[in-house]
């Protein structure tokens, strides 16, 4: 099928990026940001604030006492994992609320979580791999704006992503991966992590990176994300495959994400709100 105009054309159904994430966007670009101008410009924005306690104190993030102000959150956490939650609750801003969006959202902060660690414990860029897995489902988000109704339906259809991908293309004649690699490269983000979010759906299914790119590693941690979240069981058999197509040393990558897997594990079992 053609691809709709209005697709197409990127313009009606890709949202603009909210102004407070341009002015967040300004500030972090900045390496000697301000913390007290950062914690500011979030907790103006009311939706923004309680989100970010709202996540901070809940149990991925595993912190012993309750914060109470975004700038104990960041203090706490920092501002890059600050940063993408706020990130996560404007993107969700610009899309109808509708219950099938709801899991593309909380898988969105659990994945941005994971493979921005994972990035920080092996040594690739944690923000641009946060940011990544943040948005890697969002193009779903743009097709259920544009047609609800017709989008609903394939949702309900589709097995897996794979799967999805086929009925979206048959229905729209574009898929998601494709859509929000194009809403990441609108909004300014890295083009090794735009490139993550376009190929997502095959690397996760097969494995393979995508071997024209330069840059792979971000790839290589959404798989592992990937199967940290659908099935632990086969972490160390994508990691021996995706870290040598990503030019890492696959113990090391390994290392990484069962490190960053038992801390959110120990996070949960201690009972945080």
């Amino acid at each position: 099928m053609p691809v709709d105009p209005q697709l197409r054309s990127l313009k009606i159904d890709i949202p603009a990026e909210p102004e407070s994430l341009v002015k967040l966007s300004l500030l972090l670009a900045d390496d000697t940001v301000n913390l007290q101008a950062l914690s500011s410009l979030i907790a103006t924005d009311m939706a923004l604030a309680s989100a970010v306690l709202k996540a901070v104190n809940s149990s991925l993030y595993g912190l012993r006492a309750r914060v109470q102000t975004v700038q104990q959150a960041i203090t706490h956490l920092g501002t890059r994992e600050v940063a993408a939650i706020t990130f996560e609750m404007g993107l969700r801003a610009v899309f109808p609320a509708a219950p099938e969006l709801q899991p593309i959202w909380e898988r969105a902060g659990v994945r941005g979580l994971l493979m921005g660690r994972v990035g920080q414990a092996i040594g690739v860029d944690p923000w641009a791999a946060h940011s990544a897995g943040l948005f890697e489902e969002c193009g779903k988000a743009v097709l259920f704006r544009h047609a609800p109704d017709r989008y609903r339906g394939l949702l309900a259809e589709a097995a897996n992503d794979e799967e999805l991908v086929m009925l979206e293309h048959a229905e729209f004649g574009v898929s998601h991966d494709a859509l929000g690699a194009a809403l990441c490269e609108t909004w300014g983000l890295a083009a090794h992590a735009v490139a993550s979010v376009r190929f997502h759906v095959i690397v996760n299914a097969t494995g393979e990176l995508p071997m024209h790119l330069p840059r792979r590693a971000i790839c290589a941690l959404s798989a592992l994300a990937h199967a940290l979240m659908t099935n632990p069981e086969v972490l160390d058999s994508v990691a021996g495959k995706v870290a040598p197509q990503a030019d890492l040393d696959a113990l090391l990558v390994l290392r990484g994400a069962r490190q960053v897997q038992e801390q959110i594990e120990a996070s949960v079992a201690r009972g945080a709100p």
